[in-house]
Order: structure tokens, then sequence, then C-alpha cells
């Protein structure tokens, strides 16, 4: 299945699916952008955000950088630039003209889709400046529910892992990485690690929105889920997140 290609059963519902993961995804890039703003190099303008779908990233960030979002989804891309936000159609780095460059590059939840990734991270040294910066935020396969997942997996019920790697969505996930294997990775297209760290799978505020978006659960179900869920954030705490992210320096041209 292809993003903009009809969909079989179902489509996803795009405004409740804003609604649901809103608030967390804003809060969590606030967090990305204090740490971005802590490792660039000084008088860095340009920002470009890959898959920057709803716009949330472009919001926070343009008050400190010129940004971009680039966004295959017509239907999600056209309803953020109608909001006045620079958005371009089409897919990263084709959607760029020839010569465009850039001080920060970032993909939030979107490195992992994208099948070719070595010629993604070959496409970002290419359009980042001298010393620019590559911000990864995605899934870990250490995080405490795909560990979790993969146990209930094994016993028969493969729902939950299933759903972790949006398996029959348009875009599914066809990666998965820690912060060692990713840093290996990423090392191999020319650039460094500076930083690494985890963003919270869960947060109070837009918890019940995102519970009730995530699947056919209402009445009483719902708000017993969203206590559960609600009660287990201090206890999640302890354990390895599901979002990580990762700020990477360039150090070499590509082919160099």
């Amino acid at each position: 299945m292809k993003i903009n290609a009809p969909q079989e059963g179902a489509p996803v519902d795009e405004v409740e699916r804003e609604v649901g993961l809103k608030s967390l995804r804003q809060e969590n890039f606030r967090d990305i952008l204090s740490v971005v703003l802590k490792h660039v190099k000084p008088g860095a303008r340009r920002l470009l955000d890959v898959g920057c779908a709803h716009g949330w990233f472009l919001e926070t960030a343009r008050a400190h950088f010129d940004v971009l979002g680039v966004e295959p989804d017509s239907v999600v891309g056209n309803r953020t630039a109608s909001r006045g936000l620079p958005v371009r159609p089409g897919y990263f780095p084709d959607a760029l003209t020839p010569g465009e460059s850039f001080d920060v590059i970032v993909f939030n939840d979107v490195i992992e889709h994208i099948p070719d990734i070595a010629s993604a991270l070959d496409a970002c040294n290419a359009r980042l400046s001298e010393n620019g910066l590559l911000v990864l935020n995605l899934p870990n396969s250490r995080g405490f529910f795909y560990r979790l997942s993969r146990i209930f997996a094994r016993l028969g019920w493969r729902n939950p892992f299933n759903r972790l790697w949006q398996k029959d969505l348009p875009s599914p996930h066809v990666h998965y990485f820690n912060p060692r294997n990713l840093d290996l990775l990423v090392a191999q297209h020319g650039f460094v690690n500076v930083y690494s760290g985890q963003l919270p799978s869960l947060r109070k505020k837009g918890l019940f929105e995102r519970i009730r978006c995530t699947g056919d659960i209402s009445g009483f179900s719902l708000y017993l889920q969203y206590f559960a869920v609600l009660c287990s954030i201090p206890v999640l705490s302890a354990f390895p997140s599901d979002i990580m992210f990762c700020v990477f320096r360039k150090t070499t041209s590509e082919g160099s």
C-alpha cells in the first residue's frame, strides 16, 4: 500500500489521529528543539523537516529557523500548507531544488518508513551545510512496549507487535533501530553522534484523546484503559522509552 493510493477498508482518519497525537508530539518537539539549539553552529538558519505531516515541528522551530517542510501525503500536506506553513509536496530529496542546502535536517517518525535508508542518509549528507545537523526521532527497539509486544507475539498474540510495525497502514515501518545500531549505520554515511536521548512514550496531557483514537474502544472500556495507562506512566519511566532521538553532525561530504 502506498501514500496517496486508494485504500482498502476503513481509511485512516487523519483528523482523529491529529487530535490523538498532537499534545504528545508538541511536547516532544519542544524537547527536541531545545537540544538542537544547543548543538547547532552559530548563524545556522535553514531547517528542513522531512515528512512534516501536520506541521507541528515547523510551528515549534520557526521562531529560531527559516523552516521548510516536505510532505508526500497530499491530503495532509495541503491541510498543513493551508495554515500558512511552508510545505512542499513530494518525497525527499526529489522535492528539493538543485543545490538547495540546509543547516539542520529533521526526521520525526519518518526515517523508519524509508526502504532505501542508505540513499536517504547520503542525500542528507549532500544537502547539509558544513557541520550541519541531522536529527532523527524514531521508535526504539529496546523500548518497554516493543519488547513486551515481542513476548506477546511469541505467545501467539501478534496484534500489539503488528501495530508497532504499523502493518497494513499506507506507510508501515520497514526498520526498527536501537541507539547502538543506529549510530553504526549513520556513521557509515559521514556523521558523528553528538547527542542521544529518549522521549516519553506517554504523557498525561492528551492521553485520553490518544487512547480514544487508537482503536475501537468506547464507554466503560475506554475509561478503564485510560486510568490503567495513566497509573502506569510513573512505572514506565523506570524502563527504556519506546521513542529515542539522536543528533548527528556532518563530518564528511558525500562520496569522500
